[in-house]
């Protein structure tokens, strides 16, 4: 059973930044491709970024390009999400999920963390 544990979250400022960690455990192959999801409130989940398990190649969502990174640590299974540069509408309750199939919809995710909570302050 793959079990994800986010850490991180918290309270940034506008123009600031922030790190998530993903530990992945119980992950023992690079068939996953691990991603970021959010929710805001009273919005839907928005796919966030991900990163494919073998390849490394990293997909984002257009609002975060050029201020988010998502890396890993394969040794230490641990994927984490750099957020730089916070808009006030990065605020959302921020998700690890893992997925055999990959992609940039959070319906192709097949585990996911309990969340942790990003709040931007203007």
């Amino acid at each position: 059973q793959v079990q994800l544990v986010e850490s991180g979250g918290g309270l940034g400022q506008a123009g600031g930044s922030l790190r998530l960690s993903c530990v992945a455990s119980e992950i023992t192959c690079r068939c996953y491709s691990l991603g970021w999801v959010r929710r805001a409130p009273g919005k839907d989940r928005e796919f966030v970024a991900s990163i494919n398990g073998s390849s490394g190649i990293t997909d984002y969502t257009d609002p975060v390009k050029g201020r988010f990174t998502i890396f890993r640590d394969n040794a230490k299974k641990i994927v984490f999400l750099q957020m730089n540069s916070l808009k006030f509408e990065d605020t959302a309750v921020y998700y690890c999920a893992a997925s055999r199939a990959g992609g940039n919809t959070p319906g192709r995710y097949d585990y996911w963390g309990q969340g942790t909570q990003v709040t931007v302050s203007s």
